[in-house]
Parts: structure tokens; C-alpha cells; sequence
């Protein structure tokens, strides 16, 4: 077979995308309807926003998009979730697991609380949501993609952020474990956004220390990480278990 029949053309794909809302899941949103994909949009809080999502989804594609609710740190509703996107598309074709919690705590300072609240949606769920869309995949026996989002955190250490590193290093290291498990018909692979300000604020309190150490010297934008999404989605499935670093060069050691 060659690579290019295993090529994963996105046209009427079925893709889930965690945390779809806003940011950055809501730029992988849209590039995927922008290429006739079928998205299903997860929000937990924001239903406003995944409305709008899902409003700019179907201009895009003309498919009409499924908008899913779930608390991704309670596993019960993560896996009704998953029962919905069965119901109502009959299987999935991929995953992006977007959905994240980023908080800044001084070592000392770290409790239970605050290590349960990133890692049980940065690590666990997105486990958890890639072992359910697995199963979706191989009960309809169609190929499939899972993309995980990690970060620039999971590849540097940051003093004030300890137990934010460690959950998107452990995205990283899962990427590579789950790309054996699944193998060879579900590729899985992750990518590692740099700085990508979507504010004016974070621009503001973040942009100059970071920027000045980029050596493309800019920050990134979200469309250059739903591209590197994208790709990956559509790879053949010869490229799976890989970390792409969307940083602008900032991990360059």
C-alpha cells in the first residue's frame, strides 16, 4: 500500500475536538469545517461561545455540526459523551484533544487540589477521551487519527508552572505509549504550541520576555497550530507516535 492510500483525506470526517469553543480548539474547529470535515464541538462552560463555534462550523462546511457537553475531569461524562458521538454519527473517525487548564502556583505553594485540577483534564481525560475514541474506531473498523495537544511546557521546565509540566510531558510520553497500543490502524501523534497570545492582556504581560527569545522573533498565531493539526490528521498513518513543536523555534536547545 502506499502512502499515498493511507493518506487521511478530512472532506466528511468525523472529528471530535475538546475545549472547541474558544482559542485554539475553536481555530482547529474551523480549519477542519474549512475543509468539509463534520465537527463535533465539546465545551464544558462556555456554551455561548461553542454556539458560535459551531454557528461559523456549518457556514464553513455545510455539515451541521454536533455540539457536546462534558465535565472532561469526571470520566462518567466522559464516556457519555462518546455514547452521543456514537448515537448520532454511528462512529468517529478522529480526535483532537484540545481541552486543557494552565494555572501558575509557586512550588511550595502547590496543593492536591491544584495538581488534581490540571492533571485530571490535561492528562486523564485526554487519556481517557483517546482510549474511548479508540474504541469507536475499531468497532466500525475504519483507520483513524488522534492528535493530542501538548505544550511548550511539556518540553522545558518552568518554576512556577512544575505541575503544568509534568501533566504535558506526560501528553508527550502517553502520545508515544498510545501510538504503539493502537497501531497499526489509529495514528497518534502530538503538537506543542509555543507562546500564541489571543488577547491583548496576554500579549501585554507575557509577549516581550518570550518573543525576545524566539528566534523568529514574533509570537505565534492559532491558524499555525490548527495547520499543524491538520497535518497530522491527514498523514499517512507511516507518521505516528510524534511531538511537532509550533514555537517559532523557542524549544531549539
Amino acid at each position: 500500500m502506499t502512502a499515498m492510500d493511507d493518506a487521511f483525506p478530512l472532506s466528511g470526517k468525523r472529528v471530535l475536538v475538546t475545549g472547541a469553543a474558544r482559542r485554539i480548539g475553536r481555530g482547529i474547529a474551523l480549519a477542519l469545517a474549512a475543509e468539509g470535515a463534520r465537527v463535533a464541538i465539546h465545551y464544558s462552560s462556555s456554551r455561548n461561545e461553542a454556539a458560535e463555534t459551531a454557528a461559523e462550523c456549518r457556514r464553513l462546511s455545510g455539515h451541521e455540526p454536533l455540539l457536546v457537553h462534558a465535565r472532561l475531569d469526571q470520566v462518567a461524562q466522559i464516556a457519555a459523551m462518546f455514547e452521543t458521538i456514537r448515537s448520532a454519527w454511528n462512529g468517529l473517525d478522529a480526535l483532537v484533544n484540545n481541552a486543557a487548564r494552565f494555572t501558575r502556583r509557586n512550588v511550595f505553594d502547590i496543593t492536591e487540589a491544584d495538581w488534581d485540577e490540571v492533571h485530571n483534564v490535561n492528562l486523564k481525560a485526554a487519556f481517557f477521551c483517546a482510549q474511548h475514541a479508540a474504541r469507536l474506531m475499531r468497532a466500525e473498523g475504519v483507520p483513524g487519527r488522534i492528535v493530542n495537544m501538548s505544550s511548550l511546557g511539556g518540553l522545558q521546565a518552568w518554576a512556577e508552572h512544575v505541575h503544568y509540566n509534568a501533566s504535558k510531558a506526560g501528553v508527550i510520553h502517553m502520545t508515544r505509549a498510545l501510538a504503539k497500543a493502537f497501531a497499526p490502524d489509529i495514528t497518534v501523534n502530538s503538537v506543542a504550541p509555543g507562546f500564541i497570545p489571543f488577547e491583548e492582556r496576554d500579549y501585554s504581560q507575557t509577549s516581550e520576555g518570550a518573543v525576545s527569545r524566539t528566534p523568529v522573533q514574533r509570537a505565534g498565531r492559532v491558524e499555525e497550530v490548527a495547520d499543524a493539526v491538520l497535518f497530522f490528521l491527514r498523514s499517512a498513518n507511516y507518521i505516528t507516535g510524534q511531538t511537532l513543536a509550533v514555537d517559532g523555534g523557542l524549544s531549539i536547545r
